[in-house]
């Protein structure tokens, strides 16, 4: 999963910026490549993942086990249903090739939103979504509902953001890799 999953973070890690203070949260962090890189980045700031599997939890850790002694990086089990941060803790919360396994996808959309501070930004990056060109994703789709993937369009991940609270609401997409990206911010409250 790290290395065929690297050019698509990479390609949707372009999309935002990322400050080197950042607090930053992977959600379904599997094997740690997206920790370490977005460690790298935010190199004043830092990283958390996140993972419902303890086998990815302790793969997570090995990957980034110069991270963690160094106190940048820490990793803990858990679900994106049920996150264990307090309100508005993260200033970029990432979610690469898991948002379509969430148990409860609207709900757990706002799970994210309170642990993202006001004004700051969640990225779900996909290499698979409703209405791509590309065979894998054909092929995909017709299975998705058997096998639990809750497959959205463009439109899908657009209106999933805004129901969710989102603003400043973006999807791009990569037709020819069939890669896509939701963009969404939290707003800032009227003082």
């Amino acid at each position: 999963m790290n290395s065929s999953h690297s050019k698509l973070t990479d390609w949707g890690l372009e999309q935002i910026s990322i400050d080197d203070h950042y607090t930053i949260l992977d959600i379904g962090c599997g094997g740690g490549r997206t920790v370490s890189k977005l460690a790298a980045v935010a190199t004043q700031g830092k990283v958390y993942g996140v993972d419902y599997s303890e086998e990815s939890v302790a793969a997570t850790k090995r990957t980034n086990a110069r991270w963690i002694d160094l106190g940048r990086v820490e990793v803990r089990l858990g679900s994106v249903s049920q996150l264990p941060f307090p309100d508005g803790m993260f200033d970029l919360v990432t979610a690469v090739e898991t948002h379509f396994w969430w148990p409860n996808l609207l709900a757990d959309m706002r799970e994210v939103f309170r642990v993202v501070k006001a004004g700051r930004t969640l990225i779900l990056i996909a290499e698979i979504y409703k209405g791509a060109s590309t065979t894998a994703a054909r092929l995909v789709e017709k299975y998705a509902e058997q096998s639990g993937m809750a497959l959205l369009s463009v439109d899908e991940h657009r209106a999933l953001f805004i129901n969710a609270g989102y603003s400043d609401v973006q999807i791009i997409e990569k037709r020819d890799k069939g890669w896509i990206c939701g963009i969404g911010r939290k707003p800032i409250a009227n003082s």
